[in-house]
């Protein structure tokens, strides 16, 4: 299967791919991997012939991979259909344990700028009667460990932190926070989804109780993701059904994405001494262009505690969406942000609590570096979009006034 071309900006047929956050493609030797769990090996697991035993080894064989890449036991691995599954089980399971378990009231913390599969989670268990508190982040889109101890209550059952955001590419204190939760005797939960594959993984190292992954954000398959769940922890299922993934996850495992999830995430792993630093070297180099050739545009998220691949930008006098259209004509995928927020005319979220005016907010641009992505792929898009940033405004100015708030670095 190709994909198809368009004309670039030196009239050669381009295709870049800056879109990475959103989803990666399936990398062949995960392809090659998954195949044969789609025919010879496509027993169900939970049967006792040795067709559905060849699938029951094949996901127990992966459940041991993401385990050792995780640092954890296998039997504290749950596959789930994705990031947002594992996501809304780890907060409404834990959420709903607690309550079942008689407490009188239940409270939870985050931050306002969590992907919408936390912050959505977390708003139904307010419609429930749980009560959430969200710190504030700064600027930069970074909570500080002082104010998230400050919203601590003696009910407080569970924290969650995003690992890494998925717009600005911020990394939290992670293991910091988690072991602030666990000096007052309180879970904590982290969305890495944005994280995995590119930034080190150790649930002890980090301190969590929980945390949610998602294969195609690693060169895995879509629809596949994992729960991590250190033993003793309580969850109430989602699902009611079977009793698959321990009693937690009803439902037939999904065994070729299982196994394509287990052997993206070794792969990524195996190769991130290599790829981090390869990939950190293009994001700055774009970084570098987009800031010398294009006034008026600002770094989003924190300068240095970001995500390797992630270049986040504020554009004055541009909207998002037209910046978009034009890249693409160009042969460039780009996003204005979170590929779930698509569609979307309001400011992002994200963008809103780091205190982005919301007329700039709107000439969001993400560009998130991968695999096949080189430096001449980085030079053609600064040059590119100078020229498309340069033609909008003069079309259609609108303010590109500097707020004092994205001024200082």
């Amino acid at each position: 299967m190709t994909t198809p071309s368009a004309p670039g900006h030196d009239g050669a047929a381009r295709d870049i791919y800056l879109d990475h956050a959103a989803t990666t493609a399936v990398h062949p030797d995960v392809l090659a991997a998954m195949l044969p769990y789609f025919t010879t090996g496509a027993g169900n697991p939970s049967s006792v012939h040795h067709r559905g035993q060849a699938a029951r080894q094949g996901l127990e064989s992966a459940r041991r991979a993401v385990a050792r890449a995780l640092g954890c036991r296998s039997r504290e691995v749950v596959f789930t259909g994705g990031g947002s599954e594992a996501d809304n089980l780890a907060i409404k399971g834990v959420a709903h344990a607690h309550r079942a378990a008689g407490h009188a009231t239940s409270h939870l913390i985050s931050l306002p700028i969590e992907h919408h599969a936390v912050g959505h989670s977390l708003d139904r268990l307010e419609r429930e009667g749980f009560a959430v508190t969200y710190v504030p982040v700064d600027q930069h889109g970074l909570a500080r460990i002082e104010d998230i101890e400050r919203a601590i209550r003696p009910d407080t059952c569970l924290i969650t932190v995003m690992y890494a955001n998925n717009e600005v590419g911020t990394i939290q204190p992670v293991a910091e926070i988690g072991a602030l939760a666990h000096r007052h005797g309180i879970l904590f939960h982290t969305d890495a989804v944005q994280a995995g594959g590119s930034l080190p993984i150790n649930v002890d190292a980090l301190n969590v109780d929980l945390l949610s992954l998602s294969a195609h954000k690693f060169y895995g398959p879509k629809g596949v993701g994992v729960l991590y769940v250190r033993s003793g922890v309580a969850l109430d299922p989602l699902l009611d059904g079977g009793g698959q993934e321990h009693s937690v996850r009803a439902g037939t495992e999904n065994v070729p994405g299982i196994v394509g999830l287990a052997a993206a995430l070794t792969r990524a792993y195996a190769n991130l001494d290599v790829e981090r630093p390869r990939v950190m070297a293009l994001r700055d180099r774009l970084i570098r262009g987009v800031q010398e050739r294009i006034p008026g545009a600002y770094l989003q998220g924190h300068p240095t505690q970001r995500l390797p691949n992630n270049a986040a930008f504020l554009i004055a006098g541009v909207s998002g969406e037209d910046l978009l259209l034009r890249l693409d004509l160009a042969g460039i995928c780009a996003s204005s942000g979170s590929a779930c927020n698509s569609g979307s005319t309001a400011p992002s979220h994200v963008l809103t609590a780091c205190g982005a005016p919301p007329d700039l907010a709107r000439g969001s641009l993400r560009l998130t570096l991968g695999a096949e992505n080189t430096e001449d792929d980085v030079d053609y898009t600064v040059a590119t979009l100078a020229e498309i940033v340069a033609d909008l405004r003069a079309r259609r100015p609108l303010p590109a006034a500097e707020p004092a708030a994205l001024a200082a670095p």
